[in-house]
């Protein structure tokens, strides 16, 4: 036990010291930084990506180069804070995806706060959805995924579909989903001072450009307050040393009053979207992920 905390201890120390090579005050040096690294970290022969525009909104399918399934798509909403990211960024999780499910994912860069605050990234989420409807799949053949503010666009797309009496996805995947912009959650302040990649201050800057000037219990903008009658399965997963632990556990709980099929998963000594690192236990958790899908398509 002694081993093992101590190993946990040194592997988050690791990832604070990489996380310090992303982070800026300047967010156009931290958006660049991002994209240098996805360069380094999510190349990879047997993956294919076929980049276009959505209505101006750049996307690309991200598939592996052999047979695959055709019949169901990964729409993928990649995280970053609402200020940061972008579907590169998100590569070293959507190829992971993409693998182990052997179907195509399809990822797109939504308006990004400050210059694009609430609700534009919701409305670049839906014109990725109706894309999907377009071109050919019906809404039972897509599963909805995201990490972080990624996972809280995941969530508002399908509160907006179902807002709107549309047709909702088969399932929904979530990475340590952003739920709840009021930090209400005990998290933020247990979590503190062993998260290695989030702090108070970054959450306070991203809800300040996202949502300035807006109320926090919005369930648009904080999924936690939204009424989940009729939800598809939804999975989670969630690291148990981040800040926005509270964020799932509440999300489930949330949920489950509301009868969906939810399932979360708590990994014990990762941190906040660790399925993005390139190591056993990020493999095993889209391994779990994988098999989730599969339930629900069969």
């Amino acid at each position: 036990m002694e081993k093992t905390t101590k190993r946990n201890q040194n592997l988050m120390k690791a990832i604070r010291r990489m996380h310090t090579l992303v982070e800026s005050d300047d967010i156009e040096k931290q958006r660049a930084s991002q994209e240098n690294l996805s360069g380094l970290f999510t190349k990879s022969k047997e993956m294919k990506y076929e980049t276009f525009e959505i209505d101006h909104i750049p996307a690309e399918w991200v598939s592996v180069d052999r047979r695959h399934i055709k019949k169901y798509v990964i729409l993928y909403c990649h995280g970053g804070g609402y200020n940061t990211g972008s579907f590169r960024y998100a590569r070293s999780i959507t190829n992971k995806l993409a693998c182990t499910t052997s179907m195509d994912v399809l990822s797109f860069d939504y308006r990004l706060a400050p210059e694009s605050p609430f609700p534009c990234a919701l409305q670049d989420a839906i014109k990725a959805w109706d894309y999907l409807m377009h071109f050919g799949y019906g809404a039972r053949d897509v599963i909805v995924a995201g990490d972080s503010a990624g996972g809280n666009l995941a969530l508002t797309l399908v509160l907006k579909l179902k807002e709107q009496g549309r047709i909702l996805p088969r399932g929904l995947i979530l990475f340590s989903p952003w739920t709840d912009l009021t930090k209400s959650g005990k998290s933020h302040q247990s979590k503190v001072e062993i998260d290695p990649i989030l702090s108070e201050e970054y959450l306070d800057k991203a809800i300040l450009d996202y949502a300035v000037d807006q109320e926090l219990t919005n369930p648009f903008i904080s999924p936690l307050f939204a009424d989940f009658e009729g939800f598809p399965p939804t999975y989670i997963q969630v690291g148990n040393n981040e800040i926005l632990l509270s964020d799932s556990v509440n999300l489930q709980r949330q949920m489950q009053k509301y009868h969906v099929q939810v399932r979360l998963d708590l990994y014990k000594g990762m941190w906040h979207v660790f399925q993005m690192a390139p190591f056993k236990a990020a493999y095993d958790a889209i391994d779990q992920m994988s098999e989730f899908i599969f339930d629900i398509c069969r």
